[in-house]
């Protein structure tokens, strides 16, 4: 029995999305949980201070014995791509995505919108091209999709035409799967599906980081915790607004902790 926690990190709120998917699939494990709220977005920022945040942020939670890391933010995963990081393993929500991208689309053709440094990284791109040559690839850049999602504005008509304003162009283009490249994404997945019809799959990286998670603890040996899931959420800065969202994200799970933590 190992019940050292699963620690995830995020720029905000958005990485709660991967952690619900986590605690469906691992309904026993522990998990830690960082949202870096002081200095949120990340998407904006340079790739130099993207890794700096998000090399602090590993640090933190490998102060708290994690046994695995999951970067649940897309622009930190396209700084942080090692299998490993200090001897633990760490994975990022690109490489799963991109995999599950290239299986879901029968035609090859594929949207990605994200954050600017996330599409300026090409990160999703390279993967993808990777496991499918073929594959024609159309990004978009959406980076209102992260305030709005902050904001809690889920169903707005304001998001709902600003989803329709950034992504009209990437669907003439003829996709079948668009990859949802920012964890803040799914927040506002119905507005989205509103915009890309029934006809377009949406994909988020929460099922497919922990399909690999399962697949890697078989093969690492990693003992699953037989106690009773623990959900401690961390903040870089106070917000009852985050502490409200985040419980109805989460829902039907909820955390068990909420704190405000220093770097």
């Amino acid at each position: 029995m190992d019940a050292r926690p699963i620690g995830v990190f995020d720029s905000g709120i958005g990485g709660l999305t991967v952690l619900k998917e986590l605690l469906s699939q691992f309904p026993n494990e522990n998990f830690i949980y960082l949202g870096d709220t002081a200095r949120l977005p990340y998407g904006s920022k340079s790739a130099e201070t993207i890794k700096k945040y998000s090399t602090q942020n590993l640090d933190f939670l490998k102060d708290h014995n994690v046994k695995a890391f999951i970067i649940a933010c897309n622009s930190a995963s396209t700084q942080m791509q090692e299998d490993h990081y200090q001897s633990i393993p760490l994975y990022n929500v690109i490489g799963p995505g991109a995999e599950e991208a290239v299986r879901l689309s029968a035609v090859q053709r594929i949207g990605v919108i994200g954050t600017r440094a996330t599409v300026l990284s090409k990160a999703y791109d390279s993967k993808i091209k990777l496991l499918s040559p073929q594959a024609e690839i159309y990004s978009q850049a959406c980076p209102l999709f992260v305030p709005l999602a902050e904001e809690g504005w889920i169903d707005d008509p304001i998001t709902n035409l600003i989803v329709y304003r950034y992504l009209q162009s990437l669907l003439q283009h003829d996709i079948d799967t668009l990859v949802l490249g920012c964890t803040h994404y799914p927040i506002l997945k119905n507005s989205i599906a509103r915009v890309t019809g029934s006809e377009i799959q949406l994909l988020d990286s929460g099922e497919a980081i922990a399909r690999k998670l399962q697949e890697d603890f078989k093969i690492l040996r990693i003992t699953p915790s037989e106690k009773q899931t623990q959900v401690r959420i961390c903040m870089t800065d106070s917000s009852k607004h985050f502490i409200s969202l985040a419980a109805k994200i989460l829902l039907p799970f909820q955390a068990h902790q909420f704190e405000v933590v220093n770097l």
